[in-house]
């Protein structure tokens, strides 16, 4: 069996889609209120601040895939994360399951150079540090032996369906109703982002994958990166709108900050956004040379259609 903590979220429910599809129909989704994405799907309520709950959780797996996330509250972050690193490692060494951890960004430094699977953590903000800490602290217990795991990192998301990102927040879905998208800082500097269900299929991948246990991976994204400017104006041809958008200064982001939580939560990444951000992912398009990463356009094109259909 392949179980899927935080199977709630957009990753999660791609991931489920995509193991189903490609490698098995035993799969169990955990979540607070889980619910089926494939007819075959197994439920499991349970709450991953709870030793127990998870460790019920993850019996019987062979793979766990922990894709859970929390809401842009630094407060939040900081106490719970910590707890679900910990329960879920002793849960699967418990059970002696393997894992793999979906990860971020958010340890490395926030300047113009390339980031691999070797980049040094250097976090900027309190996210950033518990994020460091959390993946040393399973790469900590790999090197001990304790349990089997690979982590598998995201830049930026960009996706359709209920995918939560900046890019989607404040570019994408304004661009989509014809209003003024927002971009932070500057909208000349180069962006990596990751289309969800790309990310989805690639983690399948490697947790399905013999060689691929006890490393880092990044997952793989558009090599051809655009910068807002550009995203904002191929946005517009794909859902016929102006694309117009408005650039943010510091001051202002500081100012909706102080009323807006989630404002104030993603402070620590601004520095990002001010210089080119460059995630390499060759390694895995070494690896999995046939796997097939959907371009920016085709991406949008899918959220265009998508909104076709609901509305």
């Amino acid at each position: 069996m392949q179980t899927i903590l935080g199977a709630s979220g957009q990753i999660g429910e791609e991931l489920a889609r995509t193991l189903h599809d490609n490698f098995t129909t035993d799969i169990q989704l955990v979540s607070r209120n889980p619910k089926k994405v494939n007819p075959t799907d197994k439920l499991f309520s349970a709450d991953l601040l709870d030793a127990e709950q998870t460790k019920a959780a993850v019996a019987g797996a062979e793979i766990v895939y922990l894709t859970a996330g929390l809401p842009m509250d630094t407060e939040r972050w900081v106490v719970q994360w910590p707890i679900m690193m910990s329960n879920v490692i002793e849960a699967c060494a418990l059970h002696g399951a393997r894992l793999v951890f979906f990860d971020n960004t958010y340890m490395y430094p926030q300047t113009s150079a390339p980031h691999t699977e070797s980049t040094s953590f250097k976090p900027n903000g309190a996210k950033g540090k518990v994020r460091a800490q959390i993946a040393s602290q399973l790469m900590q217990a790999m090197a001990d032996g304790k349990v089997e795991a690979m982590i598998c990192r995201a830049p930026e998301f960009y996706g359709p369906g209920k995918t939560q990102s900046i890019t989607n927040s404040t570019i994408i879905n304004n661009v989509k109703k014809g209003a003024p998208a927002r971009v932070f800082l500057r909208d000349d500097t180069l962006r990596s982002l990751i289309y969800t269900p790309d990310a989805s299929r690639a983690m399948a991948l490697l947790g399905n994958t013999a060689d691929a246990w006890g490393q880092v991976w990044h997952l793989p994204c558009d090599d051809n990166r655009l910068t807002y400017r550009q995203f904002i104006a191929l946005a517009a041809e794909v859902f016929g709108t102006k694309g117009e958008y408005k650039v943010l200064k510091q001051w202002q982001l500081s100012l909706a900050g102080l009323v807006n939580k989630t404002a104030r939560g993603a402070a620590e990444l601004l520095p990002r956004y001010r210089v080119d951000n460059i995630f390499e992912s060759s390694k895995f398009k070494a690896r999995f040379p046939d796997f097939r990463v959907t371009s920016y356009r085709e991406g949008l094109e899918t959220i265009h259609d998508e909104s076709g259909r609901q509305g």
